[in-house]
């Protein structure tokens, strides 16, 4: 019987996986046409903050390519050595381009409420990908797992804006006022969604150690 539930997670997976490698790979259209050209809206930070920039630009990307590959049970049995590589690499990549990104989230022109937004997400993400990687040093699988999950749906934050800004303009929408609010609505629903996963998932083991009866 076909399993619905399960064929629905992995067309999802699948999606998601393909829209992270496809964004990391057209972020670095950059590198070709200068960052002036391709990314108009961050140009402005070359004249003070290059280095931040870059960091950000440059090296997001690569946590976001890696991502998938660390949820892939598969890869994981059959070679957990470069899983665990890969899984550096990803922590690696954050703590670069999260402290960027921090720092760029001060210098954005889109006014306060878009800087907060960029600037706990940067600091959040850098925190539950902290966490994920300890808890994989502690050989805590569980948690190491959790916490994960919670680092990729902000990494995934990186589609996400780039998903709602697209359609928003579709749309004719406002390009000033839509960019403050994806700053907080690229992230945040991926987050409590994640949470609302993990919550049922820890409900429906409870529910299995019941006594019958």
């Amino acid at each position: 019987m076909l399993d619905i539930t399960r064929v629905a997670g992995k067309l999802t997976f699948g999606m998601a996986a393909f829209l992270s490698v496809l964004v990391a790979l057209v972020s670095y259209r950059f590198v070709p046409v200068g960052v002036s050209e391709a990314m108009d809206f961050v140009a402005h930070n070359l004249e003070n903050n290059a280095l931040a920039l870059y960091g950000h630009i440059a090296v997001a990307p690569v946590a976001l390519a890696l991502m998938p590959f660390q949820f892939m049970s598969g890869l994981r049995a059959r070679r957990p050595g470069l899983h665990r590589w890969m899984g550096r690499g990803y922590v690696a990549a954050i703590l670069v381009s999260g402290v960027a990104g921090f720092v760029l989230a001060f210098h954005t022109t889109a006014g306060p409420v878009a800087t907060a937004g960029f600037a706990i997400l940067a600091v959040i993400w850098l925190g539950t990908t902290a966490c994920a990687f300890l808890f994989a040093l502690k050989r805590q699988i569980d948690r190491h797992r959790r916490w994960m999950l919670r680092s990729a749906a902000l990494t995934f934050a990186a589609v996400s804006l780039r998903l709602y800004l697209g359609i928003a303009m579709a749309f004719g929408a406002d390009y000033d006022l839509t960019y403050v609010i994806v700053a907080w609505v690229s992230w945040v629903p991926n987050a409590l969604l994640v949470e609302a996963y993990l919550l049922g998932r820890r409900r429906s083991r409870a529910a299995t150690l019941l006594p019958a009866g």
